[in-house]
């Protein structure tokens, strides 16, 4: 346990910064602080050390490098696969974006911005595990479909989605196929073209790499518009000063995540299965939210009857757990999780959620710990509402 007895078991909102990551950022932090659009011999190496993270990045996903661009977070990477596809896209008359209610708000949100500019969007129900299936994908198809959106797994309720599936689906009818694989990338295997993805947003704090760097994979050929126009940085499509330290931080991180990922994913399932099994055991009126085993090793979500999700979580923040509720990218937002309502939770149930994600660095004794303040925190709000 940490020396402050904090206990943080929300991974899924951002993951400590990995010391390997750290370190091989900085000599960019420092020193090494050349721009590498410059020709001279500073730019030059920071340059080298750009290409030779994409490299690194490219074999993690199983792409090459030429298909993988930097960007400053997922939600840019979103917005510019559902922008830039549809807008490429509708010279073809395939005007429509197909997406599902369970999807991260950068994607419903840009979903509805493209609404507005008079695209069609179509959003696809989600089952009560927040999984939408392939068969109701291809359904949705015809040949007014330009892109179907995705995501690899749940951001709140950890499920994983068909990808493979549906991204076959869309092929046949003609559409590209984005996935955000946020929470995906660096905790399960993501091999780009074993799924059969055209585009592919990821973001470096979810894996142990800084804030303030994603990415974004684009299928060689596929001749997406550009995301930022500029000096032409990033292959002419995301113009703007490479942030070296954190681009080289990404790189080092997911690599690392990467090489542990069988022995983390086997912690973090039995950490997991013990926190799920307790909390089911020990709290009356608590039910495990999303797929029970198809879900990210270390996601465990819940809703409590008669508990709010909100105060649920300042008092566990004031007795040392670091958790949420529901997404931590709309906390603070007072209104019930769009995915538990899209799973068919009702609303008063729905506000009684609470994410609890885990880490590599969580322990047994942590977890034991969470069992312990856990219950008496569902107890005391109870209580207070009679």
């Amino acid at each position: 346990m940490r020396a402050n007895r904090e206990i943080y078991a929300d991974h899924a909102a951002t993951a400590p910064l990995s010391p390997r990551a750290l370190q091989a950022m900085m000599p960019y932090l420092t020193g090494e602080f050349g721009n590498p659009s410059s020709a001279h011999a500073a730019g030059r190496r920071a340059r080298r050390a750009v290409d030779n993270a994409r490299a690194a990045v490219a074999a993690a996903l199983g792409a090459q490098p030429a298909e993988i661009y930097f960007t400053a977070c997922g939600t840019e990477s979103d917005n510019w696969a559902l922008r830039a596809a549809m807008r490429m896209q509708a010279p073809k008359g395939r005007t429509r974006l197909i997406t599902d209610a369970a999807e991260h708000h950068a994607i419903l949100r840009t979903a509805q911005a493209l609404r507005r500019a008079g695209y069609r969007t179509q959003v696809l129900g989600v089952d009560r595990l927040g999984r939408v299936s392939a068969g109701s994908v291809r359904a949705a198809l015809d040949e007014s479909a330009a892109l179907v959106s995705v995501m690899a797994a749940n951001n709140e309720v950890g499920t994983r989605m068909p990808v493979r599936a549906i991204a076959q689906a869309a092929h046949e009818a003609g559409a590209l196929f984005h996935t955000d694989a946020v929470q995906a990338v660096g905790h399960v295997p993501i091999d780009v073209q074993e799924l059969g993805v055209d585009m592919l947003s990821f973001s470096s704090h979810k894996f142990g790499g800084p804030k303030g760097v994603g990415g974004l994979y684009v299928r060689k050929g596929l001749p997406l518009p550009a995301g930022l126009y500029g000096g032409g940085q990033e292959h002419g499509l995301r113009s703007g000063t490479e942030n070296v330290a954190g681009i080289v931080g990404t790189a080092a991180a997911l690599t690392e995540a990467c090489e542990a990922m069988e022995k983390n994913r086997a912690k973090l399932t039995a950490l997991r299965g013990r926190l799920t099994e307790g909390i089911l055991k020990k709290i009356p009126g608590a039910h495990l939210t999303g797929d029970p085993e198809d879900r990210l090793p270390g996601s465990a979500s819940f809703v409590f009857e008669g508990v709010e999700g909100e105060p649920l979580v300042l008092l566990l923040d004031q007795r040392g757990v670091c958790a949420s509720s529901g997404s931590a990218c709309s906390a603070g937002a007072l209104e019930p999780s769009h995915v538990l309502l899209a799973m068919g939770l009702p609303e008063a149930l729905a506000r009684g959620s609470l994410r609890l994600t885990l880490g590599a660095e969580n322990t047994e004794e942590e977890i034991d710990e969470i069992l312990r303040i856990l219950p008496e925190v569902v107890a005391l709000l109870r209580k207070a509402k009679r």
